[in-house]
């Protein structure tokens, strides 16, 4: 018994590429990943922050580099991470109260988190440089 071989008769788990992927399993995956990305969003944002503490020159010089079309295009980026990660939490939270669990309404729920995350972020950019 002790050299019996369990291990080959374990049915194997199902693995991603098993599965049609669906509005709710992609929306979970999106909002793990805006969760993560949130903490790089987060030290650009510090770094900015203790540019602002360091003064002008250093200030300018990094207000240089988010100003960038490749700064600009990360911190849009950033933008629709934070705003997605919101929305889906706020799903996550409706779900919380027993509501939307059905398979329509969490359906629709998902798509609502993507399109809401890409208009919101559309509105605060177009605001953001309204104000500018």
């Amino acid at each position: 018994m002790a050299h019996a071989d369990i291990r080959s008769k374990r049915p194997l788990s199902p693995h991603l590429t098993v599965f049609k992927p669906i509005p709710t399993m992609v929306m979970s995956i999106v909002h793990r990943i805006t969760g993560s990305a949130l903490y790089f969003g987060m030290l650009l944002f510090a770094w900015w922050i203790m540019a602002a503490a360091a003064g002008p020159e250093y200030f300018d010089w990094v207000n240089g580099i988010y100003g960038s079309w490749f700064g600009q295009l990360v911190l849009f980026g950033f933008t629709w991470a934070l705003l997605h990660h919101m929305l889906g939490g706020l799903r996550h939270f409706v779900w919380d109260t027993g509501r939307g669990m059905d398979k329509a309404s969490a359906t629709t729920m998902a798509w609502a988190t993507l399109a809401g995350s890409i208009i919101l972020t559309l509105l605060v950019w177009i605001v953001g440089y309204a104000v500018r």
